[in-house]
């Protein structure tokens, strides 16, 4: 080992990667520490690499007193001065170089140790690597081998693992074959470094778009946001920062030759691209294309949106199984609750009529009522005053009235439900299901006709 130490040195730093100065530290602590287990562990060492020599050299450190106590780590000032330093003073720290023998025999005792210290370097360096890689794409993967159903992928100074949650759906890999992915963690783990691939986040769209749209790689074309559901469809938001620019274009490319690279990469799953607004209404109407929106309803507290479209236009907005809607409310961030307009209609049809029936809400208090959420008398009789007193049209003194005949008349319908109920009971008979409030819609709507 000794001779031969200053190339194994270098063919370490080489093949490893490791700084010189790394493997070098390594093999000077690990002689320590082999040193010390022979001469004992209240003696103090120092290990030093002499380069000119391709040796390890190892001293005991003496503190320089008048009157010896302890032969392992003091020397007296006589004896410093004439074998020593002759320039010594009391308190001094010197070097006394160990016997050559002592460093062979902990130069064999080191190996193990050696190789374990110089593995945890390798460790640390690839982790620092790859820590910074977090969020890019691996272009030199190679499928290694099958552990259950996850992937070992060969990123050439490490592996990665591709968990089976994190491949799309239906696709198959043999062993040897190259692969692309994201870095989606990685993590120091007692094994080593853990770095986690994922073929189905919604990065990876974004990087594969990075790559094969020059305006995106350049910032010209900012995407904003994707939404995926992996093998089967996405949809990605971007945004021109050029006005000559046009972002959906450039997205797709000559003959949508850009768009369909992305597409074969990602096993044919289909992608829509969406031109982003900062408008949230205009944002969703286009997030959901291809069907088109007749009127949306939003609740910023909720961050919810009430999608209103054609009768004819319902299905494709909701798209296969909800796909098209689910993939809208997380490109844009809304919860979204898509109707047809008839259904909207019958809707609005039986809040107007369940607020005209309570005494003293008219045809236009009620329709303020709807306009801002109300949709039925209980609603009403369960909001706070300072609300209806801030809807304009009303005023507090007529909030405070309307909120009051609401309460009063939702109680008397709970009470009449109740004694319908208890009348059923003692005579055995199903509970009566009518109920008042419809002769008086009936006649609400004959008087505003």
């Amino acid at each position: 080992m000794q001779p031969e130490l200053s190339r194994v040195i270098e063919q370490v730093s080489k093949e490893k990667g490791i700084d010189r100065a790394i493997v070098v530290n390594a093999i000077e602590s690990a002689m320590l520490s082999a040193a010390k287990k022979l001469v004992g562990q209240d003696t103090q060492l120092e290990a030093k690499f002499n380069p000119e020599i391709g040796e390890v050299e190892l001293f005991k450190i003496l503190t320089v007193v008048e009157q010896v106590t302890n032969p392992e780590t003091q020397i007296s000032l006589e004896d410093a001065r004439d074998n020593l330093d002759p320039e010594a003073q009391v308190g001094d720290d010197l070097l006394e170089k160990l016997d050559p023998h002592h460093g062979r025999i902990a130069a064999q005792a080191a190996k193990q140790s050696l190789i374990q210290r110089l593995r945890d370097a390798e460790r640390d360096i690839i982790y620092n690597e790859f820590k910074d890689r977090k969020g890019e794409l691996t272009h030199s993967g190679i499928v290694q081998r099958f552990e259950k159903k996850n992937i070992i992928v060969n990123l050439g100074r490490t592996d990665a693992i591709l968990l089976e949650k994190e491949q799309i759906p239906r696709e198959r890999y043999r062993q040897g074959d190259r692969i692309r992915a994201y870095i989606l963690e990685v993590e120091m783990s007692s094994k080593g470094p853990q770095i986690i691939l994922s073929r189905t986040h919604p990065g990876f769209l974004v990087k594969l778009f990075e790559q094969e749209v020059p305006e995106v790689y350049e910032g010209i074309v900012e995407i904003k946001g994707a939404a995926r559901e992996p093998g089967g469809r996405a949809k990605i938001a971007v945004v021109s920062n050029d006005a000559d620019v046009d972002p959906v274009g450039a997205c797709v490319g000559m003959k949508g030759t850009r768009v369909q690279s992305v597409v074969q990469e990602l096993r044919g799953e289909k992608i829509d691209i969406v031109h982003w607004t900062p408008d949230p209404a205009e944002f969703v109407c286009r997030a959901l294309a291809p069907a088109k929106v007749a009127k949306i309803i939003m609740d910023e507290d909720e961050h919810s949106m009430e999608v209103i479209v054609p009768d004819d236009q319902l299905s494709l907005a909701i798209g296969r199984k909800g796909q098209n809607v689910r993939l809208a409310s997380r490109l844009t961030g809304f919860k979204l609750d898509v109707r047809s307009e008839s259904e909207a209609d019958d809707e609005a049809r039986q809040a107007r009529a369940s607020l005209i029936a309570v005494p003293g809400i008219g045809d236009v208090a009620a329709e303020l009522l709807y306009q801002n959420g109300f949709k039925s008398a209980e609603e009403v009789a369960q909001a706070d005053e300072a609300i209806l007193a801030e809807i304009e049209g009303l005023g507090p003194e007529r909030a405070a009235s309307i909120l009051r005949a609401a309460r009063a008349y939702v109680e008397a319908k709970q009470q009449a439900a109740a004694a319908a109920a208890a009348e059923a009971e003692a005579t055995g008979e199903e509970p009566a299901t009518h109920d008042a409030e419809p002769e008086m819609t009936a006649a609400a709507e004959d008087k505003s006709s």
